[in-house]
């Protein structure tokens, strides 16, 4: 017998052999690291369709776009205070040969010189503005809508870090340049160190490497702005997300929408399309911000000089409530013991924005507290069905607002011809009074909103036509609402204070926990004395009976009286969900619960 030495022309039946590079490289990943579970995990994970959930991902794409632009500015910047005489031959022309830092030079000189400089630089400038934007306006968004609850209140705390790291980035990247308003706001941070405790003088002299404004300051600051804060910013979007794919994703509600479910469209190919789809559009928006809109120019205010004081010098938006609260506080200074405390700037500086930022963080664990709800919800509120949640929201916007406006009191001033201390005391006032008033009309507003769904849940759509009853009386036509429509204005559930119970046992005993029961009822009254009730199964079957037959022709389409209201058939019709043919529409009364489910033959 002999035996062939050639090679086998058949594979093994064990083993496999990709067929492409492709399908070589996914093999290694899935045998090595076992990709495949996690990207069937992901690529079956739902996303409901809102265009609010899009918000994230502006501030998404706009910190790549940062990080991007970032790496271009980064290969030109000259983060050095060191004195330096700008060249003879470059633009513009009125910076030729003045005494300047190596940062504000370079800063120029990429401006002007460098292909792409100012377009980069203004790229990176407003997609920091944006970026700032869209995080609070998604925060506000999970605020009113009370996607903070349980589970996800640890990634509103993270939520909340990302924002208090973008307003670290943009002042820590706002005063790299060292320009006239780059250096004020230095010297502002200094005098707010400096108004702290004991600590102040301490903590400026270690910020800046001595006596302000120092020579390490700009190499520091462009270190935590490269490095440190970006690093942290992309560790915390990673577990921002990664959250986000544990817990189910928030949905507005709706018919068929519950704790228990998600409905939407899964991550591939359809939201990851789409999210691709939305980078380039993010990308192409502040492309064109960049190359069509101007913004800081720092030729015009020249090196940082503390000797200039012009109208108009306003830092970025998300940092002028600080310029504002600055401009609004009293020049009070208190000696005690022989120590001067600057309250002109201690209590704009760190008090007020430590008490709204402070209150920002813990209002979810405050609101659990007055409901001792201890529930997940992935379901989202409609705002008016929580009127102090959003009565809050509105006015710390309005106080926001306010400091906003006071930042620019000069501003308005100038344009408006007004006097200036005028303005100030006004937002004085303001700032006290606008959020309490704003809390009242937003309240009652709200609780107006619910009496109308609670109304219209009832008795149907207003058609201002009023035909005549047998017995001569007058009555307006209704429309009865859809399933859909209803189950809108009646699935929320009722918030009621909590009740506290008895201080004793039944032994005399003082119950443990009372006192902290009643601080939780005071809290809960609060919150939930103020309330209007949905509608009940009950109210909705006895709004759904059946009256008298009305006269009113032939072709009316009135068939009979309904809890006040007239059903009109012939305006309501439905598809039956297995034909193209339209059924009237039923009266669709009875319990809360069978509005969820689609009616069938």
């Amino acid at each position: 017998m002999s035996i062939s030495s050639s090679a086998p022309t058949a594979r093994p039946s064990g083993e496999y052999r990709p067929s492409s590079p492709i399908s070589s490289t996914a093999d290694v990943l899935d045998s090595r690291m076992g990709v495949a579970k996690a990207v069937k995990f992901i690529g079956r994970k739902i996303f409901p369709e809102h265009w609010s959930f899009l918000l994230g991902e502006i501030a998404l794409w706009s910190f790549v776009v940062l990080v991007l632009t970032g790496i271009f500015l980064t290969m030109f910047f000259e983060p050095s205070m060191a004195h330096t005489t700008y060249p003879e031959d470059a633009l513009p022309v009125s910076h030729q040969g003045m005494e300047m830092s190596a940062a504000y030079a370079s800063t120029v000189y990429m401006s002007f010189e460098v292909k792409g400089g100012l377009l980069m630089r203004q790229m990176h400038h407003w997609s920091a503005l944006v970026f700032m934007a869209a995080i609070v306006v998604h925060m506000f968004r999970i605020f009113f809508t009370g996607a903070f609850r349980k589970p996800r209140e640890i990634n509103w705390l993270v939520g909340f870090t990302l924002m208090i790291l973008g307003l670290a980035a943009g002042f820590s990247g706002y005063s790299l340049p060292d320009d006239v308003l780059s250096g004020n706001g230095l010297r502002i941070a200094d005098g707010v160190a400096k108004s702290l405790p004991i600590i102040g003088s301490y903590l400026s002299y270690g910020l800046f490497g001595g006596e302000f404004p120092g020579t390490v300051i700009i190499p520091r600051l462009f270190t935590v702005h490269i490095l440190l804060i970006p690093a942290l910013i992309v560790a915390l979007v990673t577990v921002h997300l990664i959250l986000m794919v544990v817990h189910k994703h928030t949905q507005y509600p709706g018919v068929g929408r519950t704790d228990n479910n998600v409905v939407g469209y899964p991550a591939f190919p359809v939201y990851a399309a789409k999210m691709a789809g939305f980078f380039f559009i993010v990308f192409g928006f502040l492309a064109l911000m960049g190359a069509t809109m101007s913004i800081n120019p720092v030729w015009n205010y020249g090196p940082y000089d503390p000797s200039p004081v012009s109208a108009g010098a306003q830092p970025d938006w998300y940092m002028l409530f600080l310029e504002g609260a600055l401009r609004l506080m009293p020049g009070w200074e208190v000696v005690i013991g022989g120590y001067t405390l600057s309250l002109n700037v201690l209590i704009p500086g760190v008090v007020i924005p430590g008490l709204l930022f402070t209150f920002l963080a813990v209002y979810p664990f405050l609101e659990a507290a007055a409901t001792k709800d201890r529930r997940e919800h992935h379901v989202l509120d409609r705002p008016r069905n929580v009127p102090v949640r959003t009565a809050i929201g509105v006015s710390y916007l309005g106080a926001f607002m306010v400091l906003l406006l006071a930042g620019a009191n000069d501003l308005i001033a100038t344009h408006f011809q007004l006097s200036i201390n005028d303005i100030t005391w006004f937002f004085r006032f303001a700032f006290f009074l606008a959020p309490v008033a704003l809390f009242i009309m937003t309240k009652r507003i709200c609780l107006g909103l619910q009496r109308r769904d609670r109304e219209l849940a009832l008795h149907g759509h207003e058609t201002g036509r009023v035909v005549q009853m047998p017995n001569g009386a007058f009555m307006e036509v209704h429309k009865p609402l859809s399933d859909d429509e209803r189950w809108l204005l009646v699935a929320h559930e009722p918030r009621r204070p909590i009740e506290v119970g008895p201080a004793t046992d039944r032994h005399g005993v003082d119950r443990p926990g009372h006192r902290m029961d009643t601080i939780r009822h005071k809290l809960s009254k609060f919150f939930y004395e103020d309330r209007v009730e949905p509608a009940t199964p009950a109210e909705l079957a006895a709004a759904g009976h059946h009256g008298p037959e009305i006269e009113d022709g032939e072709d009316s389409g009135i068939h009979g009286v309904h809890g006040g209201s007239l059903e009109i058939t012939h305006e309501a019709p439905y598809a039956d969900g297995h034909g193209d043919e339209e059924k009237p529409r039923a009266h669709a009364g009875g319990s809360v619960a069978t509005l969820a489910r689609h009616e069938k033959d």
